[in-house]
């Protein structure tokens, strides 16, 4: 069975552009790697910038093997170069029953 992920990344100073590039990179990776299922990925952004990402991994398995796996972990070093990974609860939309955010145009 799947596992759902709600990853969160907090743009580096003048890294929104870059960030916004290796997010659209990250599912495709991820697909390419049959590490992730076939439902659609979600990507959005907070007011403050952070880019939040919502996919579901394969299995338990599929995550310990990308912790592993050089395709991802390239990419992962991609994005921590251009973000700070984030968690939920520093998201101002998170303080509210239903959070809204900004739909990314990947």
């Amino acid at each position: 069975m799947g596992r759902f992920v709600i990853a969160a990344f907090k743009p580096k100073p003048r890294g929104q552009a870059q960030l916004l590039a290796v997010v659209a990179k990250h599912w495709d990776a991820l697909r390419g790697e049959w590490l992730v299922t076939d439902r659609p990925r979600h990507a959005m952004q907070s007011a403050d910038g952070t880019m939040v990402e919502v996919f579901e991994w394969r299995s338990p398995e599929a995550i310990v093997a990308a912790h592993r796996g050089p395709v991802v972990q390239a990419l992962w070093a991609e994005l921590g170069a251009v973000c700070e990974y984030a968690p939920l609860n520093a998201l101002a939309e998170s303080q509210h029953p239903f959070s809204e955010f900004e739909a990314l145009p990947l």
